[in-house]
């Protein structure tokens, strides 16, 4: 009889806890949990102070929002979890219907001071306010961060650049006998998990995230910080479209001047153009790159001496047009001094006939006029005075003939050295352009490969 009363015991005790209904407050309330007590939250949570607090860290990174290179910041979106022991924290699941797991508000417990030493600015982002406790006494804390740090970045190779920013994360005060930092993934498990739950990236291309622990040392005291190390690659389409391939089609207008007309004023005032198209672009360029840098980079090199080289183009155009100026002046001169002595050689000439009329007709009028009888001596002397007449026309004849060949002579090396300052404008004209498409190609060739390395 004993023994069945014991066996309807057993029973009716099975049958009344497995409909025991429990809630996270009956555990809440057996830890002791409230916002009053402050035995949870004022100090390490340990038994034995010699004993260090395990705090394991994972970063991974959610999205990229910002680069910037002139003020050398780095914007990322993180998701940052740590998961520490607290060793005043305990209970079984079995008298709380399995319960395992519990949150809490995160005020209500100890946790650790980390931060961050490349942030420059508070976070502004949705904080979560609760944690979850385990059965185990584990602590795991979950928390979305946007991270404004700054960054060393290298321009040298903009746009082709590759940065490498750093978030380095140690704790305030504790040093390393209080808290060690350990991380919960290895580099290839957080590049990974980035990979998988990133969602934006802008113009970058997230390459791998590196997680690396180290030691300093000040005061005589050590502490233990983890730094993740985000390795990008900028994306060049937008820059190069916009930016570098402007500069080059300017470039190859400004060769293509060359075919214009030096007499003309048309190719002096495109080349003024273009080099104020070129002064514009580089107001661009000053927006972008930073106003302090380790070495030169290679674009501000690329647009200085496209600009250089435009700049002497323009000079070059200055100095044939110039020449030419100066050879058309003289032609215009020489023609001129063509005109007048045409003048005044028909004027001469004009002059000599008329003497000539008036001494024949002089002659006829005293053959007329005088006697027969005289007609012998008077046609003698008429021959005489035709004949020195007619040396005087040759020697006024031979005078102007060495008149003419003096002028023809002055003439004739007038033109020579008016026509010096063309064959020099022609001739440096052809040996700048040499120059200018050997010099344009060579550097071309130079920074295109010091871009690709």
């Amino acid at each position: 009889m004993m023994h069945l009363a014991f066996l309807l015991l057993i029973i009716f005790t099975d049958g009344s806890s497995s409909d025991k209904v429990c809630s996270y407050q009956d555990v809440v309330d057996y830890l002791n949990l409230t916002a009053d007590n402050s035995a949870f939250k004022m100090t390490r949570p340990v038994l034995d102070y010699k004993h260090p607090t395990v705090v394991q860290l994972d970063i991974v990174l959610y999205a990229i929002l910002a680069v910037i290179e002139k003020t050398q910041t780095f914007i990322p979106f993180v998701w940052a979890v740590m998961e520490w022991s607290n060793e005043r924290i305990s209970w079984d699941p079995d008298q709380f219907c399995g319960i395992t797991q519990v949150s809490v508000p995160k005020e209500m417990l100890w946790k650790p001071d980390l931060f961050i030493y490349e942030m420059i600015q508070k976070d502004d982002s949705p904080q979560n306010p609760y944690m979850y406790v385990s059965y185990d006494g584990t602590v795991t804390y979950e928390e979305d961060m946007k991270v404004v740090s700054t960054c060393k970045m290298d321009v040298h190779k903009f746009p082709f650049d590759t940065q490498r920013c750093s978030i380095s994360v140690g704790s305030a005060i504790h040093c390393i006998e209080e808290i060690r930092l350990l991380p919960f993934s290895n580099s290839s498990r957080a590049t990974k998990f980035s990979r998988d739950v990133l969602k934006t990236q802008g113009e970058w291309e997230f390459l791998h995230l590196t997680v690396t622990r180290y030691n300093f040392t000040f005061d005589n005291r050590m502490w233990e910080n983890l730094a993740y190390n985000f390795t990008m690659k900028r994306r060049p389409f937008l820059h190069v479209t916009n930016f570098m391939l402007p500069i080059l089609f300017f470039l190859i207008l400004d060769l293509a001047s060359f075919f214009i007309a030096d007499h003309r004023g048309e190719k002096l005032g495109f080349k003024v153009t273009v080099l104020l198209a070129i002064s514009v672009l580089l107001l661009i360029l000053n927006d972008i790159l930073p106003s302090m840098s380790n070495k030169t980079p290679l674009i501000a090199t690329y647009c200085i001496v496209i600009f250089a080289l435009m700049l002497l183009s323009l000079l070059e155009t200055i100095l044939v047009t110039y020449l030419m100026e100066k050879d058309s002046a003289s032609q215009e001169k020489l023609r001129l001094r063509d005109d007048r002595d045409d003048k005044h050689d028909t004027v001469k000439i004009e002059n000599t006939e008329e003497k000539r009329q008036t001494c024949c007709s002089c002659v006829c009028k005293a053959l007329d006029d005088e006697k027969q009888d005289e007609l012998l001596p008077l046609a003698q002397e008429v021959n005489n005075s035709i004949q020195s007449l007619e040396s005087n026309a040759l020697l006024l004849i031979l005078e102007q003939l060495k008149e003419l060949q003096n002028t023809l002579n002055l003439l004739l090396g007038c033109r020579q050295e008016g026509g010096k300052s063309g064959h020099w404008a022609a001739r440096i004209n052809r040996a700048f352009f040499i120059f200018y498409v050997t010099t344009v190609s060579l550097f071309l060739s130079l920074i295109f490969t010091a871009w690709s390395t």
